[in-house]
Parts: C-alpha cells; structure tokens; sequence
C-alpha cells in the first residue's frame, strides 16, 4: 500500500509521470537530447531522427548504386550534398561519407537558439530560447518568436536584435556605440 501523496509532494512531481514514462517511448538518448538542446517539443525531435535517417538512407542507396550509372550518382550526390552544405547540416561538400554519419544533433545545432549562443548574443541556450519567444530576435526583416526555426548558412549572418528591443540598446551602452538619434526615438 502507498500512502496518498501530500500537497507539496504532489506539486513537485506534478511534471514527472513515472508510471507511464516507460510507455511515452522515452528513451535516455532522447530526453538527454531534449534536455541539451532545449527541445520545447518531442515530436520537433522526432522528425530530426526521421529526416536524418531518411537522409543516410539515400546517401547510402546512393553509394550502393553500381558503375554503370557513375554520371547520375555523381550528379545526384553533388545536388544532396549542396543542399545539405547550404543548410548547414554537412561541413564540407566533397564527401558523401559525412551523409551517412548525419545524425539529429546536427538539426538541433541549426535552430536558431543555438546560433544564438554560437554568435555569442546569449549566455546560455536557455536565454537564447527566452530571447527569441519574447521576440527580441530578427532573421532579417522579419521577427521571429518561433525557436524551432532552421537558420540555413545564407541567412546566418542576417541575424540580430530587434531595433525596438531593450536588449539590443544595452548592448549599444555598453560598447558605447549608441547614437543620439536612437536616444530620441
């Protein structure tokens, strides 16, 4: 017999669900994933692992094609590799190898919270997440609030604070880089 859990301890494990946890389809690799990256949902997760495999899939049909067909595989394999360079996903567009070593990590480092902390306008991935859902970020023109956003490299060097932002005029106090004209606006 369990005793009837008090209000406190109630109120504490109000998130976990421990008996239905093993049946959620959990697993380690994954809550660790979700935890490092900042995942507000599983099912963003989820279809990182679906492309990714879908991707090393191809790459791998790819490779087993045979030597009567070297144009089209060439032809093809350059087409996935730029895609996949200019999304930021592979580091290199010579080899097909770094295809099949894609992994969903690779996914998780393109949202644009975790650009932000590569550009060093967070501290943390937590308040680079609470940056971009308060609405405090650009891609561009326009303002995302979205953290699930894939920055491909084109538009990686678009981004930046919004011009009404708190944050963006105590960045310019603090370089001393602040214009008069903003003080009036």
């Amino acid at each position: 017999m369990v005793r009837k859990l008090k209000y406190h301890e109630q109120k504490l494990l109000r998130r976990l669900e421990l008996v239905s946890w093993e049946a959620a389809g959990g697993s380690l690799a994954e809550v660790k994933a979700l935890r490092r990256y900042r995942l507000g949902r599983r099912e963003d997760y989820v279809q990182y692992k679906a492309l990714a495999r879908t991707v090393r899939a191809l790459a791998r049909r790819l490779r087993d094609l045979g030597p009567a067909s070297a144009a089209f595989r060439a032809r093809c394999a350059a087409a996935l590799l730029e895609k996949l360079y200019g999304l930021g996903l592979v580091g290199s567009r010579r080899s097909l190898a770094d295809c099949e070593s894609l992994s969903a990590a690779a996914f998780c480092r393109r949202r644009l919270p975790c650009l932000l902390l590569k550009l060093r306008m967070a501290q943390d991935l937590r308040h680079a997440v609470t940056f971009v859902e308060q609405g405090h970020v650009r891609v561009g023109p326009e303002v995302v609030t979205d953290p699930a956003l894939l920055i491909p490299r084109a538009v990686e060097d678009f981004i930046t604070w919004v011009d009404a932002s708190r944050l963006r005029q105590k960045v310019l106090d603090y370089n001393q880089e602040r214009d008069d004209f903003d003080l009036a606006a």
